[in-house]
């Protein structure tokens, strides 16, 4: 099984491929999440990531410019701080402290940060017209873990109402209709 800095690694560096391929007038395209541009979708992953992330762990917030003015440079600032503190052992391990309980910090990343990536990867190739797959392995992984948990999700009010998708629609596609996405 392939460690949480491993699947960080490929899924901040697809998101990262997507960000950087977004043509300077891309920024502004309706974004899949309803009421949100290409931009807010950076915006959403660098407004939560190094708070949940960094800060519960001790860790010092990166220096990043702002989303408004660069958009993937903000994000490649959080990926990389991100990256760091799974690369190290001894951080990785570090205690967080959050609304699901204690856990270390590469548990929170793997419960909270990966799946996200992978979601938003695709929310933001749909918004700016560029390749949409998500890795097989990666959604298979996301799908499973999370469709039992289908209840509480819906709960939070992170997720949106399943879209429905026909009985032998992908698992790509089924996870972005778990998300309330259409895919």
């Amino acid at each position: 099984m392939r460690s949480t800095a491993e699947r960080w690694r490929d899924l901040a560096g697809a998101f990262t491929r997507v960000a950087e391929a977004v043509p300077a007038d891309g920024w502004d395209r309706p974004a899949p999440c309803e009421g949100w541009v290409a931009r807010d979708v950076v915006r959403h992953l660098v407004g939560w990531m190094p708070g949940l992330f960094l800060d519960s762990a001790g860790l010092p917030l990166p220096a990043a410019p702002r989303v408004d003015d660069d958009p993937a440079g903000a994000w490649r600032a959080v990926a990389t701080a991100v990256q760091a503190a799974l690369d190290d052992p001894e951080t990785a391990q570090r205690p967080t402290q959050t609304r699901a309980g204690s856990m270390t910090l590469e548990q929170l990343v793997a419960m909270t940060g990966l799946m996200d990536l992978l979601v938003h990867a695709w929310d933001l190739a749909r918004a700016t017209g560029q390749d949409e797959s998500l890795d097989p392995v990666e959604v298979h992984t996301s799908l499973t873990a999370i469709e039992p948990w289908d209840a509480a999700l819906r709960a939070s009010g992170h997720y949106g109402p399943r879209v429905p998708v026909p009985g032998d629609a992908d698992e790509q596609a089924r996870l972005l209709a778990f998300t309330g996405r259409q895919p």
